[in-house]
C-alpha cells in the first residue's frame, strides 16, 4: 500500500475527509493571515474573505514544487516560511498604521526612529516589564512563525497532492492567478475580490531608500522647480513686492470646483461668498480667482500642498514620496531665507510625523499643541475656527516682530462631512471650555452621517469655512496680510459627481492691488468668482505666485 503522502488516490472518495478539512483549513489559514483588514479603532485585524494575490503565488510555488519532485523538503518548507512571514507582517503594519496613525509607514523615515521610540517607550518602566514586553513580543513572533510553517506543510502535504490529480481545481488555479494577475495591474474590478498586494508596497518603499540615495535616480524622476530656484538666488528680491506683509496660506480641505460647477451648490453658497466680498470691500482689500487642476481628487491633501510649496507636479504620488526624502526648497525656504518666520499649523495630526522636517517649518504646531477642551466634532475633533484663534492667540503679531509665512492645512470639510462644526462670531469666546451654545452642539452632535446623500452637509461645512474666513477677515488685523485661499481638491465623487474635473478655486487676498496686477495678467479674474477654465496645476501656481511677489519689474523681465 502506498503512503499517503507519497501518492495520490484515484478518486475522489478515497480521500480521508480529515485530510480534506486539514488541507481546506491550512489554505484559508494562509489566505486570511494576507488579506486581513484592521478592526479599527484597535491594533488587531480582523478576517477579510478576498483572495490575497501573495497567497496565489505561495500556491503556485507549492504546486511546482510538489509536482516537481513529490513533496516539499524541509529547506523549501523554511525558506517560503520565513518569506511569507515577511509578507505577513508587513500585511499587519500596511493595514493597521494608518488606522492607528493616521499614515503608511515608510522605511526611509520611521526606520531610523525606532531606536528613539524603543528607548523612549522603556526608559519610564521597570527592566523586567521590558523585558517581559520582549518575551511577550519574541512568543508572539514564534508562535506566529510555527503557525505559518504548518499551513504550509500541511498545505503542500494535504491539499496539493488533491489538487495536482483533480482537473476542477485546475480552472480555480487558473481563474485565482488570472484575478491575482489583473490586481497587480491594477484593474479596479478586481478589487472587491482581491486584496490590495503586499510586494509592490514593499518594492516602493525600498526603492524611496534607494532612489533618495540616487543623485542621478532623484534628477531623472523629479522635475525641475526653475521658477523657485531663480528666486533663491536672491530672496529679498524675490519677494520685494510683498513689503515685508505677513503671507497666510490656507489650504481648504475639500473645497473643489463643484461648489461653482454645481447649481444647487453656487446657489447656496451665494450669500456667504457676497458676505465675505463686503468685508472685503469694507477692509479696502482686493481679491482675484482662477482655477487650478489639484494634483488629487477626494483625499491624500498632501500631494496638493507640497505640489504647490515645492513647485512641482506630484499628480504622481511617488514623486511625493522621494521628494520629502530630499533637500528640495520650497516657499518655506524662500521666506525664511528673505527674512520670514514659518509657521506650519496642522489641526488634524495628532502622531508624530517624520516627514515634516522636510517642510524645514520654524515652528509646527499639531492637534495637540493646541490644547482644545471644546466639545468634538467628528473624526477631526477641533474646529478650523479655533486653530486659527488659538495660533493667533499663542503666537501674537506686532509691528516688531519678523513677517511671517504661515501655511494653515483646514481640516473640517472632510469626508463624511458630519457633524457640521458651528461657528462662534465671538473669536475670544471660542478659546475658552465652553465655545458653543450647548444647543448648537447637541444639535450638531446628534446628526447622523448621510452616507447616501453627503451633499448637503457637505454645502454646509463650506459654507462654515467661508464664514470663519470672513469673521477672521473682518477682526482687527495687526498687520498687512496677504491671504492665499486655496482649494486642496475636490471633494469625494459621491459628492462632485461621476467624471468630476480635478478643478479647485485658488483666491488671492490683499490690500495692494498692484501686488495682484501680475496674476491678473495671467488669467486670474476679479473678485471671488473665478474663470472657469483652469491656468494649470498646482506646480503652475507656484511660479505665478512667485511673479507677483518680485512685483512689476519682475513681471516686466519675465515677459521679455
Amino acid at each position: 500500500m502506498n503512503h499517503p503522502t507519497q501518492a495520490a488516490p484515484a478518486r475522489s472518495r478515497d480521500w480521508p475527509w480529515r485530510r480534506i478539512f486539514i488541507g481546506v483549513g491550512a489554505l484559508l489559514l494562509l489566505n486570511g493571515v494576507l488579506s486581513a483588514t484592521s478592526w479599527w479603532p484597535t491594533p488587531l485585524v480582523r478576517p477579510d474573505a478576498r483572495i490575497a494575490p501573495e497567497f496565489v503565488g505561495l500556491w503556485l510555488v507549492l504546486l511546482a514544487l510538489v509536482a516537481a519532485t513529490g513533496r516539499l523538503s524541509r529547506r523549501a518548507a523554511a525558506w517560503l516560511t520565513g518569506a511569507y512571514l515577511v509578507l505577513v507582517l508587513w500585511r499587519y503594519i500596511d493595514v493597521t498604521a494608518p488606522s492607528l496613525f493616521g499614515r503608511h509607514v515608510s522605511v526611509y523615515w520611521d526606520v531610523p526612529q525606532i531606536p528613539r521610540f524603543l528607548w523612549v517607550a522603556a526608559r519610564d518602566h521597570a527592566w523586567w516589564q521590558s523585558a517581559l514586553v520582549v518575551a511577550i513580543a519574541a512568543a508572539l513572533l514564534w508562535g506566529l512563525t510555527r503557525m505559518l510553517h504548518a499551513g504550509i506543510t500541511a498545505c503542500a502535504r494535504e491539499a496539493v497532492p488533491y489538487a495536482l490529480t483533480r482537473r476542477w481545481t485546475w480552472g480555480i488555479t487558473a481563474g485565482a492567478t488570472a484575478m491575482a494577475i489583473a490586481n497587480y495591474a491594477g484593474v479596479q474590478a478586481t478589487w472587491p475580490y482581491v486584496s490590495k498586494p503586499v510586494v509592490p508596497v514593499m518594492l516602493h518603499q525600498f526603492g524611496l531608500v534607494i532612489g533618495a540615495a540616487s543623485p542621478t535616480h532623484l534628477a531623472r524622476t523629479l522635475p525641475r522647480a526653475d521658477a523657485l530656484d531663480a528666486a533663491l538666488t536672491n530672496p529679498q528680491q524675490a519677494l520685494a513686492a510683498l513689503a515685508g506683509r505677513d503671507v497666510y496660506l490656507i489650504f481648504l480641505e475639500s473645497v473643489g470646483a463643484v461648489t461653482f460647477d454645481n447649481p444647487r451648490a453656487k446657489a447656496a453658497l451665494a450669500p456667504v461668498r457676497a458676505e465675505l466680498a463686503r468685508t472685503l470691500a469694507a477692509s479696502g482689500r482686493h481679491a482675484v480667482s482662477a482655477m487650478f487642476r489639484s494634483p488629487t481628487f477626494g483625499g491624500t491633501s498632501d500631494l496638493a500642498h507640497l505640489s504647490l510649496l515645492a513647485g512641482i507636479d506630484l499628480t504622481d504620488s511617488r514623486r511625493h514620496d522621494l521628494l520629502v526624502t530630499t533637500q528640495r526648497p520650497t516657499l518655506n525656504t524662500l521666506f525664511r531665507r528673505a527674512g520670514y518666520r514659518t509657521f506650519g499649523l496642522y489641526p488634524a495630526v495628532s502622531w508624530d510625523w517624520p516627514e515634516r522636517s522636510y517642510y524645514e517649518f520654524d515652528v509646527y504646531l499639531e492637534g495637540r499643541n493646541l490644547d482644545y477642551r471644546g466639545p468634538p466634532f467628528g473624526f477631526w475633533f477641533i474646529p478650523d475656527q479655533y486653530s486659527l484663534a488659538r495660533f493667533e492667540a499663542m503666537h501674537p503679531r506686532d509691528a516688531a516682530a519678523a513677517p511671517r509665512f504661515v501655511t494653515f492645512v483646514t481640516i473640517n470639510c472632510h469626508i463624511p462631512f458630519n457633524p457640521v462644526t458651528p461657528y462662534q462670531p465671538d473669536w475670544q469666546r471660542v478659546l475658552g471650555p465652553e465655545p458653543f451654545d450647548a444647543a448648537a452642539v447637541a444639535a450638531a452632535q446628534s446628526t447622523r452621517t448621510r452616507w447616501l446623500d453627503m451633499f448637503p452637509d457637505y454645502l454646509k461645512l463650506v459654507e462654515y469655512t467661508y464664514r470663519w474666513i470672513e469673521g477672521f477677515l473682518a477682526l482687527p488685523e495687526p498687520r498687512d496680510t496677504v491671504f492665499l485661499l486655496v482649494g486642496d481638491h475636490q471633494p469625494s465623487a459621491n459628492v462632485s459627481g461621476e467624471g468630476a474635473p480635478w478643478d479647485v478655486p485658488v483666491t488671492i487676498i490683499a490690500r495692494d492691488a498692484a501686488l495682484l496686477a501680475p496674476l491678473l495678467s495671467r488669467g486670474f479674474g476679479p473678485g471671488l468668482t473665478p474663470p472657469r477654465a483652469p491656468l494649470g496645476g498646482f506646480h503652475d501656481l507656484t511660479p505665478m505666485l512667485l511673479e507677483a511677489f518680485a512685483g512689476s519689474r519682475s513681471a516686466q523681465v519675465a515677459k521679455r
